[in-house]
């Protein structure tokens, strides 16, 4: 993580840090490997595979250790180490069968505004994310943090609106990419076109806001992904402080949640943050949920959250 310290281990090494999938257009090649070593799906080479069956959910720390590290971040906070966590817990559960048609049901949970599943050899992601992390198009630059969520109710819209602790929490996030996107050589001022606009994801009210800047001179993607990797959203303030708090609070590594994911073309750019986003690896599918934490966090209140965010993609994965 761009200059942060080394946290622990993926829960998922086999799938590349990095991967692409190349259209070169109007030539009939391009396209990703098979997700199995067969090179085949079951639909493809008729053969059959086990009925879909979905294990236990196993994950990396207990409620109890979640709200602990949510107790820690305030510590942090009060010592003026930081002045906000985003703390993200994993959980894994055993499956047999194709996992193909339940990423599926994931990518299309409604809300996400990037729905979509990847495979390579041995391995698929789906993200339903409905997070922005850079998009370039038309001249500017763009990115929407999301930060602050409630249950898709009448009274849970009122409620995050009238939260001083969320709204505090997201303008915080706000800031951090702004400064993010000042850095990037090429672009001019930087402007937050919308501020803690409350948009729905499956049952869940989310306030994201819309930071941009015009592009005033050559832009470099390397230049563009190390001004804003990692996400602010999915970090924190200041976003140094904020990793080294992660890497030694979280107890298993990110792997491919809370990166990117998305096309780059020759005109444009637009990659999701990958929140909810699911991993299968062959045997186990992995998925990851957190919420950022303030000084005015509540911790039983952090772990119910991540619970909410997860809840849906568990949901989708077990045919429900």
């Amino acid at each position: 993580m761009a200059g942060g310290p080394a946290g622990p281990p993926s829960p998922v090494p086999g799938i590349p840090d990095v991967y692409a999938v190349v259209y070169l257009h109007g030539s009939g090649l391009g396209g990703s490997q098979a997700p199995w070593p067969d090179g085949e799906t079951p639909a493809q080479s008729g053969s059959v595979r086990p009925p879909w069956w979905l294990g236990e959910w196993t994950p990396s720390w207990t409620p109890k250790e979640h709200a602990a590290a949510v107790d820690a971040v305030r510590a942090a906070i009060g010592r003026g180490d930081v002045y906000q966590v985003n703390v993200v817990g994993h959980a894994s559960a055993p499956y047999r069968g194709d996992p193909m048609p339940a990423l599926g049901r994931v990518a299309a949970l409604p809300g996400a505004r990037y729905g979509g599943v990847l495979a390579g050899e041995g391995w698929a992601i789906a993200t339903a994310s409905p997070e922005t992390l850079i998009e370039v198009r038309d001249g500017r630059v763009i990115t929407r943090p999301i930060k602050g969520t409630r249950p898709a109710t009448r009274p849970g819209r009122a409620e995050l609106l009238a939260s001083a602790k969320e709204r505090a929490e997201h303008i915080m996030i706000v800031d951090l990419e702004r400064n993010d996107l000042a850095h990037v050589p090429g672009v001019g001022p930087v402007t937050v076109d919308e501020l803690f606009a409350v948009r729905r994801w499956v049952d869940l009210w989310q306030a994201e806001s819309v930071i941009s800047a015009p592009i005033e001179s050559d832009l470099d993607l390397a230049d563009l992904l190390r001004a804003v990797c990692p996400g602010g959203s999915v970090t924190g303030a200041p976003k140094l402080a904020a990793l080294t708090e992660i890497s030694a609070l979280e107890p298993v590594g990110r792997g491919v949640s809370m990166g990117g994911i998305g096309w780059i073309g020759h005109d444009h750019l637009d990659l999701a943050l990958t929140i909810r986003t699911v991993a299968a690896d062959g045997t186990h599918l992995h998925a990851w949920a957190g919420g950022g934490i303030t000084w005015d966090s509540d911790p039983t209140a952090e772990v119910e959250e991540a619970a909410a965010k997860a809840a849906p993609i568990r949901a989708a994965l077990a045919g429900l």
